[in-house]
């Protein structure tokens, strides 16, 4: 065996001898400079977080990719520089056999193998392209010019090169496990054949809640000039949505014109409120995502007014399944609808951390830290279902599939599916929250037996004490049952892009940054 090995590595000594001499004998030219202080440029990852920071500027796709970037640079490093620099000592190719002009002025004298530049910048590249393919694209030329410069100014062997970068791209799709990458921008969901065409809005009451999003932006005038024919609403302190478009809706139907379809412009609680209403009456729902977060709009693949305006008056629109929540409690039974998620037990304060701080450290290492506060401060819920008492941590309810399974939900896969995705974590188990903890951090929560997960068509939860409830990010109050269903389906507007019409039509989270912005810094690099 030993011999097998000396021979492989007498083999690759021979190679990096004969790349090293290819390159020394290169002539001279401006090049040698711009690879000079391109590879000064990476030192550290600084290249990689500045152009990080160029693509986290904008909304959408190209923050995911900075976000997913900088995480694998991390584990690239650490992976590189703290495990496998000390574990293989190996020499550096000797500067003497470049020209004086190509040689770096101070020589690295950590081990050569594997090359941590080449590492960040194969993790970094990778990383981008998962997100965002167009970028991708554009960075992966320069990472691979990152890594040929340690060949070229004299710092690295050329295996050197190519196991760091196996090592960055390795980490960087490991991210996946942690934080699974959306390959659709929109759930699936059947088409509606026969959907409402509402030119410019005809036939449309939608209300505008102002104070969703962001606080600066009144979005009441847009939707009336890309709505001109709807009925606008604004909604009014103290009055419920609900009320407000059903008085509206009582109002319109003694007029001359028929009303097809119910709409809101907010968060998920004002889209909730119209869903709510669309499907007590049989109405389409049209979505404006005008909040903060707008979940829902997501998962339905709404993203701006111009698809709004696109898909109401081309009639465009697919099949939504709308979940009733039933609280049943000493003060009586109520029942609200819900579109997206609902909740008992820590789950509701582990979304409000993680909302808090995802802005910061991205949504999954948040999830994780969030968790980890979470399980140290909150106490186990008794619950039964299933026919038996269960103590728990908490139980997700979700309006629909949601993906990926055995793991953190992250988003949905359908919407149509009449189901609903039932998770929770047990606090029955010794040790739960260690387990749940480390199961977490090795992207194995799914096998984990303190991890539970049912999808079913309804479900009845008995509490041994009143609990809060929330859905859709608010806690809608306590009860001692509760119960899921799905109530029934709704047609949700939503622009069909395989529709030939819409070829030349922007989709906002798909308008990623100017290549010129991305060229002009890496130029500067150079």
């Amino acid at each position: 065996m030993s011999a097998w090995l000396g021979r492989k590595f007498h083999r690759v000594g021979r190679f990096d001898q004969s790349v090293s001499g290819a390159v020394a004998r290169i002539p001279l030219s401006g090049a040698d400079g711009g690879m000079l202080r391109l590879t000064r440029t990476a030192d550290k990852g600084v290249l990689w977080m500045l152009v990080a920071a160029v693509l986290a500027s904008k909304q959408g796709s190209t923050r995911r990719a900075a976000l997913r970037g900088v995480i694998s640079i991390a584990g690239a490093s650490f992976t590189v520089n703290l495990v496998l620099k000390n574990m293989f000592a190996r020499r550096r190719p000797a500067a003497e056999e470049l020209p004086i002009s190509r040689r770096l002025i101070n020589q690295p004298t950590s081990s050569s193998f594997p090359s941590g530049h080449s590492a960040s910048a194969a993790a970094f590249a990778t990383a981008v392209a998962l997100e965002s393919p167009r970028t991708g694209l554009v960075i992966a030329p320069v990472a691979a010019a990152v890594a040929y410069s340690r060949v070229h100014t004299g710092v690295h062997w050329a295996s050197d090169v190519f196991v760091g970068a196996a090592v960055g791209t390795g980490v960087a799709l490991a991210t996946r496990l942690w934080w699974p990458v959306r390959e659709s921008d929109e759930a699936a969901a059947h088409l509606v054949r026969e959907a409402p065409m509402l030119p410019d809005g005809a036939g449309l009451i939608v209300v505008v809640n102002p104070v969703s999003g962001d606080p600066g932006y009144d979005p009441t005038a847009d939707v009336a000039a890309a709505l001109p024919a709807a009925t606008v609403l604004r909604t009014e302190p103290g009055l419920d949505c609900v009320d407000q478009l059903e008085a509206a809706l009582e109002q319109a139907l003694s007029g001359p014109e028929k009303i097809l379809a119910v709409g809101a412009a907010g968060g998920d609680g004002t889209i909730g409120a119209a869903a709510t209403v669309a499907l007590r009456h049989g109405l389409a729902l049209v979505v404006i995502p005008t909040g903060t977060l707008n979940h829902f709009a997501r998962d339905l693949g709404v993203y701006d007014l111009l698809e709004v305006s696109d898909a109401t008056g081309a009639g465009e629109a697919v099949a939504v399944d709308i979940a009733s929540v039933e609280l049943e409690s000493e003060s009586g039974t109520r029942t609200h609808h819900l579109i997206n998620t609902a909740s008992l037990g820590a789950y509701p304060e582990l979304v409000r951390l993680r909302e808090k701080w995802q802005g910061r450290w991205g949504k999954w290492p948040a999830f994780a830290i969030a968790l980890v506060v979470i399980l140290r401060r909150a106490e186990p819920i008794r619950i039964r279902f299933e026919d038996r008492w269960h103590e728990v941590w908490f139980v997700f309810v979700g309006n629909g599939p949601y993906h990926p399974h055995g793991a953190v939900p992250a988003f949905r896969a359908r919407l149509d599916a009449n189901l609903l995705d039932v998770r929770w974590l047990r606090a029955d188990v010794r040790f739960s929250r260690t387990r749940a903890v480390i199961a977490l951090s090795l992207a194995a929560i799914g096998r984990s037996k303190v991890y539970g997960e049912r999808q079913v068509p309804e479900l009845t939860i008995h509490l041994d004490a009143p609990e809060a409830v929330a859905a859709d990010g608010e806690v809608l109050g306590e009860a001692t049952t509760v119960r899921f269903t799905v109530a029934g389906q709704v047609t949700a507007y939503r622009r069909n892009e395989d529709n030939p019409r819409w070829a030349t039509r922007p989709r906002p989270h798909h308008r990623e940054l100017p290549l010129s912005r991305l060229a002009a810094l890496f130029k500067r690099a150079a």
